[in-house]
């Protein structure tokens, strides 16, 4: 299959699925999408294996082989789905829980990273898996980055507070960043020697530093040109394609000077989303590039969980990778808890949270497909089938778990929080945008 004929399956399909799910299954989009992925992947199997006439299981594993699922979402959706996302957060919002972010996208995530590596190699020790230490550390930050896709729409739909709202979504824009970073820095030590023999720390920390500041100065400078660019014009397609060239340009440079690209398409996205919408759009353009994001972060949305719903035939489940997968979801939620809940006790002294925002950081910490397209990108190394297991099945069980249940919860920790008037606003909102769902 050529690489047109490859996304035109991904997106046709996506489109059916989203049809289904609007239709019958009335999940919120993106799980939906990922729930009738799942099901149809296993029927197109099961049809193939009685009617193999048909020539449908070809396909499917056509289509399979030619998706590079962890280049096509690491080295293009990612960025363009952060950049979505950024674009429509409002940055004096974000401004005004600055510390408290920044302390749970990056403590936070070394929290989390250390507790699920050593939790893990344990699990997989007790159970007889031999799984290099350095290699669990490695799968203790893939595994902790959140989706910000499914946070973005679930906070919205849910009618959380805005001060919890843009600390979910601020962290979790954010922390995808980091992770990668934490990712690459622990598989550098763990491709040291074997895993045996680390670089030096200095090695270590000047590539942090490059890939975080980099990447934020790389945001800032891309952000700035544009803004001076659509500044200067009064055209909306023109600058809406400015825009898009931006995430792409970006993304190439970004790699290209091995900086993080996902930091630079947020700050990127946040500036053009504020300052840029502010002084360089006008009512004509805004509208524009809105309409066009929201259809790029949508479609793109579609997509990315009709892959993840498709990477599950090829997953090898046995009853011990189960077993090993069970215990994993349980560290990896149990881990969250420990990265929301140390930062957030420590600064509530200076800084009070409102009722409710520890216990929906936790569970609003939804795994996405950055955790498989890391995982994917690992190299051979003893264990590697076994981390893309639990990784698939703790993504999976996230997903469905908490992001049906999230919206719930919001509701009934923060209804307490809004006057009874407010209350009774937001309810029926909230259960409208449930039924058109």
């Amino acid at each position: 299959m050529t690489l047109f004929d490859t996304i035109a399956v991904l997106f046709v399909t996506a489109a059916m699925l989203g049809y289904l799910n609007h239709k019958t299954l009335k999940l919120p989009f993106a799980i939906g999408i990922m729930v009738a992925s799942v099901f149809g992947s296993f029927l197109v199997l099961g049809v193939s294996a009685a009617f193999p006439a048909l020539g449908a299981g070809v396909l499917f594993r056509q289509v399979l082989a030619d998706i590079d699922f962890a280049e096509a979402l690491m080295h293009g959706m990612l960025s363009f789905l952060l950049f979505a996302g950024a674009l429509h957060t409002n940055m004096d919002a974000l401004r005004k829980w600055a510390k408290e972010i920044a302390v749970l996208a990056s403590i936070g995530v070394l929290i989390s990273t250390a507790a699920i590596g050593v939790g893990s190699f344990f699990v997989f020790s007790a159970l007889g898996f031999e799984v290099p230490f350095a290699y669990c550390l490695v799968f203790g930050a893939l595994i902790t980055p959140t989706d910000p896709v499914a946070v973005l729409g679930i906070m919205k739909a849910a009618g959380a507070p805005k001060d919890t709202e843009i600390k979910v979504i601020g962290e979790s824009l954010f922390n995808d960043g980091v992770g990668v970073v934490v990712f690459t820095a622990l598989l550098a030590i763990a491709t040291g020697g074997g895993g045996h023999v680390e670089p030096s720390a200095v090695a270590v920390l000047q590539l942090i530093l490059i890939e975080v500041v980099g990447g934020i100065a790389l945001g800032l400078i891309g952000g700035y040109i544009t803004y001076l660019a659509m500044r200067s014009l009064n055209e909306p397609n023109l600058e809406t394609l400015i825009s898009v060239s931006l995430v792409m340009g970006i993304t190439f440079l970004a790699f290209q000077v091995h900086t993080s690209a996902p930091l630079a398409c947020v700050v990127a996205g946040l500036f053009i989303g504020n300052q840029g919408r502010h002084d360089a759009m006008s009512d004509e353009t805004e509208s524009a590039v809105d309409t066009v994001w929201s259809f790029i972060d949508e479609a793109l949305n579609a997509v990315l969980f009709l892959m993840v719903g498709m990477q599950i035939v090829t997953i090898p489940f046995t009853t011990q990778t189960l077993v090993a997968s069970a215990a994993i979801i349980v560290l990896g939620v149990s881990a969250r808890g420990l990265a929301v809940w140390i930062p957030m006790t420590i600064m509530a002294r200076s800084s009070p949270f409102p009722p409710g925002t520890r216990l929906i950081l936790w569970w609003g910490g939804i795994k996405g497909g950055i955790s498989i397209a890391l995982a994917l990108s690992l190299p051979e190394f003893p264990g590697r089938e076994l981390i893309l297991t639990v990784t698939y099945a703790a993504v999976v069980v996230s997903v469905l778990s908490q992001g049906l249940t999230i919206g719930q919860l919001i509701k009934r920790v923060t209804i307490g929080e809004v006057p009874a008037m407010v209350a009774a606003a937001v309810a029926p909102d909230a259960a409208a945008s449930t039924e058109e769902e």
